[in-house]
């Protein structure tokens, strides 16, 4: 089921279910060359990290999961469905995932991104995010050559 993008709709960033599980990779699907399957989603959720979906007119529209542990979090998958993006739904999940990690004991947070998504690295530049390093052949490829990841980091205060 594709979800209709309204503007409009109301949104919220809700602890993500596992009944959740299924739209939850459609949206990976939709948004990623390369995406996760369900059971890592579900692995994640057993293993207790800060597991989110955003709700938007009625259907889920992105999620996040990050891990928080010995006061570092690691934003392990952030993502907005196509349908959906350009709207600030990133930014907001974003924002929603820092102040928990915070609240959880965190007070820094890292992500990988890769070099080619200028969205993402565009927004995590205005949230105050900055190059820590770089992960050789961190992504997959189609063409067979895996693309470098960039390392991000920013003080969660």
């Amino acid at each position: 089921m594709s979800s209709v993008r309204r503007p409009e709709a109301s949104r919220q960033v809700r602890p993500m279910r596992t009944t959740d599980l299924e739209r939850v990779h459609e949206v990976e699907s939709r948004a990623y060359s390369f995406p996760w399957p369900v059971g890592v989603f579900r692995d994640c959720l057993r293993a207790g990290y800060q597991c989110w979906v955003m709700e938007a007119g009625g259907v889920i529209a992105g999620h996040a999961i990050v891990s928080v542990a010995a006061g570092e979090s690691h934003v392990l998958n952030i993502c907005i469905d196509p349908a959906w993006q350009k709207l600030g739904l990133g930014r907001r999940m974003m924002q929603h995932v820092m102040g928990h990690a915070r609240g959880a004991g965190a007070s820094r947070m890292i992500l990988e991104v890769r070099p080619s998504n200028s969205a993402a690295r565009q927004l995590y530049d205005s949230l105050g995010f900055e190059e820590i390093g770089l992960r050789r052949g961190y992504y997959p490829d189609h063409s067979g050559v895996r693309e470098d990841a960039l390392v991000l980091a920013r003080t969660l205060d």
